[in-house]
């Protein structure tokens, strides 16, 4: 290990900061969604093939390449083939893609924090039909507001990622993951005890396999591939700063593990609640804002829960923003030589400034594009559709070709325990994925 490099301080603080990379806006957003409007378990069912088949070995690859690897994914990649070497993509594929996404997901954050604050003051209390959408509309129009929201969350996330490893992210982590467990099944608890509720719990549960079509399957690897973070830096950097007998097929496995109840458990918030006060499961991405606001307002102890729901998403999204961060922060210490504090402070100063137009998206320049998407969806299309399942490409391919199956085998089983990469992976990495990857990203830029 590099002399003064920092690491995880328990096996503990791995898992709970890579859990809570993992853990975000796409597990307590999109997911819940996606189900709503997918047909409910047959969906769920399919996810979770497909998070074992694909997730857990993708994310074990990036683990272990950073544990290799000991230093950012960019001067990683170069120790372990040269500078210059056309595997160094993968790397720069992450980080670049990890920037982008933090120029609108820091934004996202600032809506949940606000909506935090609107459930405490009453502000989201007996509007009238239509009036949540309006609300949501309102907020997000107003780039006064929505700018200092995301300021606050960019300051939040450099609190904590410019104290580092054990001071900053793993206290951090070991601290909010756990609460939002906690938090996660409160709300079930009140959830599925509401009258009527038993009827979304059936309706989430239901193996309705009628609806499924080949558009579902890509939707559920598309869900997989984003909700788990591959290629976007943040498991290289977290494996990076791992010791060499760390087991890391079982702490994938757990990590995804979590990631999967907690987007599980978040259905079980939402669905039995919406049933219960005769709500339509199938609003899309309106369903955390607008649907869930309007829930939480009908709900007895309604501003209650209502906190509880949008804090424990806000932490969700907190603890994936610093996991997307920590790769850009080594990136510019490892190239620039500048100190972590510093390199903190200006890493997020560029996000803020190139992200700034994706604030101003929903606004004044909500008629600007580029290539026919406003400033806040292009983002999110070249990080999701293009920068990641390259990077994912990329290190399938390296992996396939070579780092080879048997070396990654050898090399991803050191201090592994009794769950271990077999040999009946091989298929899977060597074919499987890399074809599954072209397929992900060839939909998602053409289709």
């Amino acid at each position: 290990m590099e002399k003064n490099r920092e690491s995880w301080g328990s096996r503990f603080a791995f898992i709970m900061a890579a859990a809570g990379f993992a853990i975000g806006l796409g597990n307590m957003w999109r997911f819940p969604y996606l189900v709503g409007t997918q047909g409910g378990g047959a969906f769920v069912l399919i996810y979770l093939v497909i998070c074992l088949l694909i997730g857990i070995p993708l994310f074990t690859m990036e683990i272990t390449l950073g544990r290799l690897a000991q230093a950012s994914p960019v001067v990683g990649m170069r120790k372990l083939t040269k500078k210059g070497s056309p595997w160094v993509s993968f790397g720069w594929f992450g980080v670049i893609a990890a920037f982008f996404i933090l120029t609108y997901y820091i934004q996202i954050m600032g809506w949940l924090a606000a909506y935090v604050v609107k459930m405490i003051t009453g502000a989201l209390s007996g509007l009238p039909a239509g009036g949540y959408e309006q609300a949501f509309t309102d907020f997000t129009t107003n780039p006064m507001q929505l700018g200092i929201f995301t300021i606050i969350c960019t300051l939040i996330i450099g609190f904590i990622s410019a104290r580092g490893i054990k001071e900053g992210i793993e206290k951090a982590c070991n601290i909010l993951m756990p609460a939002l467990f906690i938090m996660l099944l409160i709300l079930v608890v009140r959830s599925i005890t509401l009258p009527g509720a038993m009827e979304g719990v059936k309706w989430y549960m239901n193996l309705d396999f009628s609806k499924i079509t080949g558009q579902t399957f890509l939707l559920a690897l598309g869900q997989a591939f984003f909700s788990i973070g591959i290629a976007s830096g943040g498991g290289f950097i977290y494996g990076s700063y791992l010791e060499r007998d760390t087991n890391i097929p079982g702490d994938a496995l757990l990590v995804v593990a979590a990631d999967t109840s907690a987007a599980i458990l978040a259905g079980f918030v939402m669905f039995p609640a919406i049933f219960a006060l005769g709500l339509e499961p199938g609003q899309g991405s309106k369903l955390l804002f607008v649907t869930m606001s309007n829930l939480f307002d009908k709900l007895p102890g309604g501003v209650f829960f209502g906190t509880i729901f949008f804090l424990l998403v806000f932490f969700a999204a907190l603890l994936s923003a610093i996991g997307y961060f920590e790769p850009i922060l080594t990136t510019i210490v490892d190239i620039f030589g500048i100190e972590r504090k510093k390199a903190t402070w200006v890493g997020l100063a560029a996000i803020f400034v190139v992200g700034f137009p994706t604030i101003m998206a929903h606004g004044p320049w909500a008629n600007i594009t580029i290539l026919g998407k406003n400033f806040f969806d292009f983002a999110d299309f070249l990080s999701g559709n293009i920068l990641m399942p390259l990077g994912a490409i990329v290190l399938s391919l390296y992996t396939a070709f070579i780092w080879k199956f048997n070396r990654f085998k050898e090399d991803a089983n050191v201090g592994a325990g009794s769950y271990r990469v077999m040999a009946w992976w091989k298929p899977l990495v060597m074919f499987l994925i890399p074809i599954v990857l072209i397929i992900i990203f060839v939909r998602g830029v053409f289709f």
